[in-house]
């Protein structure tokens, strides 16, 4: 299939719901394959952001979404009802480089560690020290030895098996307790189990391809945090365009372009799962608004479905100053939507904004 990368660029914009709204925070985070959570006010921002009228609470109080752990092993806002095959596919992939000797563990006791997991978070929602003392009391105290360097301290041995418990669909983030953060298992919502990861992985592809395609495998395994010999499998007999492929059945594309500016926060989706990345961020962008290619270090401006130019903001009270670094000349109607933005921003997080343009001088991540 020959198709024109603004071809491209449209139909990811319609996708992402940065061009027409979507109906409820859990269609927004299904058509994002995902919502990046690690800076949890960043992902419910990013969610908000694709929901006409929405707020961050809005988001914080969709029963339909749930806070785990998704692709790359980083905390997600993921569908609920999506958990089966997202949890069959992750827990089929690699892991990375074994630990050190000290910290190993044997496949048994991760069985025991998990197991162990979901059964004190049946009916319970614990801060991590809660837990440790229940995945200790029923394993034992080989579990609870301080073997796992942090922050100038030393973990357990068993939490190291957390993101795996959260594969094996025992366990997701509960409400914090003031800023602690706690610990419980999706099953309380309702019961299921892991897809197989031979149905599961597939799945998981299509709706990437979906919400991302065209894509290479490189590109899909870098997104996930997996190899290309493990997933180029599962693109045969995909269908193939000049910049990667498509899910079947999804080879629609059209060259009407998109216009509008969106200011994306930190981590947003669409910085992070859309390649290539030199034209995804055009030009100066690659170099100011992505860490050595990796995106989601800076909030994004976003031009047309085209990355230019980075911002920051900075709260006080309820006021939510917003500086916005173009690296383009905009024109007057770009001006005025950028000012609709940053008020959207503003509003999503309970606060008045005000807009300054001019160079950022802080780092990534402040």
């Amino acid at each position: 299939m020959e198709i024109s990368w603004q071809a491209v660029v449209a139909r990811r914009m319609r996708r992402h719901y940065l061009t027409e709204p979507a109906v409820s925070p859990v269609d927004a985070v299904r058509a994002m394959c995902g919502a990046h959570a690690q800076v949890l006010t960043a992902g419910e921002t990013s969610v908000a952001l694709r929901v006409e009228g929405a707020t961050r609470e809005t988001v914080q109080n969709d029963e339909g979404l749930v806070k785990t752990f998704g692709p790359r092993g980083t905390v997600h806002l993921l569908p609920l009802e999506d958990l089966p095959m997202w949890t069959g596919a992750l827990s089929a992939l690699l892991g990375g480089p074994p630990p050190p000797e000290a910290m190993r563990m044997t496949a048994d006791q991760k069985a025991e560690v998990i197991a162990a997991i979901g059964e004190a978070l049946s009916d319970a929602e614990l801060t991590v020290d809660e837990l440790s003392d229940e995945v200790v009391r029923r394993t034992g105290p080989w579990a609870g030895d301080l073997v796992m360097p942090a922050f100038q301290t030393w973990w357990p041995r068993w939490r190291q098996v957390i993101p795996d418990a959260a594969n094996a669909g025992v366990l997701c983030y509960g409400a914090n307790r003031g800023r602690v953060t706690t610990y419980t298992t999706p099953q309380r919502r309702g019961a299921f189990a892991p897809m197989d990861p031979e149905r599961a992985l597939p799945a998981l592809l299509h709706s990437y391809l979906y919400a991302y395609g065209p894509a290479t495998p490189q590109q899909f395994a870098r997104w996930i945090k997996s190899t290309v010999t493990v997933v180029r499998p599962y693109f045969e007999g995909l269908p193939e365009t000049e910049f990667g492929f498509v899910a079947p059945g999804d080879e629609e594309f059209t060259d009407e372009p998109v216009e509008g500016v969106h200011l994306l926060p930190y981590f947003d989706a669409y910085g992070v799962g859309c390649f290539p990345r030199e034209l995804v961020f055009p030009g100066k962008a690659l170099e100011r608004a992505t860490n050595r290619g990796q995106a989601g270090n800076y909030p994004l401006l976003l031009i047309d479905g085209s990355v230019a130019g980075v911002w920051h903001q900075k709260k006080s009270g309820r006021n939510l100053q917003v500086t916005v670094e173009p690296l383009v000349r905009l024109n007057r109607r770009q001006q005025a939507a950028l000012a609709a933005a940053v008020d959207r921003v503003a509003t999503i997080q309970s606060t008045k904004g005000t807009l300054t343009v001019g160079e950022i001088t802080v780092g990534p991540h402040a």
